[in-house]
């Protein structure tokens, strides 16, 4: 939250005969690459455009909104949306004196450890693999019903039906306390990104370059988690959420302020050493780039083959995505312990059609 000196964002244009991350398996010679003969494979040379950046500078928007705005340049457009810094557009806010409303509480000094574990370090050390998931239109709307039903957890002022993010990934927080077998009275946390732009009083513009991201947390019992239905999930993301007030974003700025080293709160410095935010076991992070121009981006050279996060390191880091055909379907890339992962996929699934055969009964 803490604005730097100077921003730095590194654009990256490599040319390569090698392979994308995630791999992209099978022939990738369609007519709409147009380059590629009868003989050509995933080997072909392409050309991978991309954006770097540090996170605590700007959030997912920046980036992506930057690539989608440098291709409608390349084709000769007119820019759509236009990039808003200003270093000033926190600092000149402040929390008015007396305010106790919205007062911030750090959540990443208090994540939970594994019961009977004083640190994270063996945590930190276990292997882990990527899987990427999809989830069908119907399925994602069956998670929802299954969110809504009876409503008996939302305590929220509007009553609303819970949304798509909040009904899957309450899903996904369930289904990893079930693949790691947590004990009931196991402690756990789940991270959730929350854009400031509209929350800000007054509104941030949509298109302000810088981080406007707040990340908050969900907390539960391991055994509530599991035995409760879906929906008491869904509501403790949404009390996280909601908890991201104007009040809320000021009173966290005035504690970065007073911090001499931000470098624990950068995910970039947990990889391989004690040091650093870690959200892996017993915890996890769900971000939503459902709402993000990442597909169709267009150079000129034709649709892209493959759209994502560059890299999934650490445990418990997922992303959500949205199908890149429009069809109301999403895609979980996920990042878990290698031990874990064969049954978090079977939790994945499973429950969502065992649900559905007890609901029958």
């Amino acid at each position: 939250m803490k604005m730097a000196a100077s921003y730095i964002i590194i654009v990256l244009l490599v040319f390569t005969a090698g392979t994308l991350m995630p791999m992209v398996k099978g022939d990738i010679c369609t007519e709409d690459l147009g380059a590629c003969d009868d003989g050509c494979n995933s080997r072909c040379t392409s050309a991978h455009p991309g954006a770097k950046a540090g996170c605590d500078l700007n959030n997912n928007t920046p980036p992506v909104v930057f690539i989608s705005e440098w291709a409608r340049l390349a084709k000769g457009e007119p820019i759509g949306v236009m990039p808003f810094l200003d270093r000033k557009a926190f600092q000149a806010r402040t929390l008015p004196a007396g305010n106790t409303l919205g007062r911030y509480q750090s959540e990443l000094d208090h994540v939970p450890l594994l019961l009977g574990q004083s640190d994270d370090i063996e945590e930190r050390k276990k292997k882990t693999t990527v899987a990427m998931l999809k989830l069908t239109r119907h399925q994602v709307e069956k998670l929802k019903r299954m969110a809504n039903e009876g409503n008996g957890y939302n305590h929220s002022g509007t009553k609303r039906a819970y949304t798509r993010y909040e009904t899957v990934a309450g899903h996904i927080w369930r289904c990893a306390s079930k693949a790691r077998v947590h004990r009931n009275e196991q402690p756990t946390a789940m991270g959730v990104c929350v854009d400031l732009r509209s929350r800000m009083q007054p509104p941030l513009p949509q298109g302000y370059f810088g981080n406007a991201t707040f990340y908050g947390v969900a907390r539960s019992l391991a055994g509530d988690l599991v035995s409760k239905p879906l929906g008491y999930a869904s509501s403790r993301i949404r009390e996280a959420i909601e908890k991201v007030s104007n009040d809320y974003v000021l009173s966290a700025i005035d504690h970065f302020r007073n911090q001499p080293d931000l470098t624990r709160f950068q995910d970039l410095h947990a990889l391989g050493i004690a040091e650093g935010a870690f959200h892996g076991n017993p915890c996890l992070e769900v971000v939503s780039w459902s709402t993000l121009p990442i597909y169709g981006l267009d150079f000129g050279w034709g649709k892209e083959i493959y759209m994502g996060s560059g890299t999934y390191d650490f445990d418990g880091e997922s992303f959500l995505l949205p199908s890149p055909y429009g069809d109301g379907s999403m895609v979980l890339t996920l990042c878990l312990q290698v031990a874990h992962m064969d049954a978090f996929k079977k939790h994945f699934y499973e429950d969502i059609i065992l649900h559905k055969l007890y609901s029958k009964l």
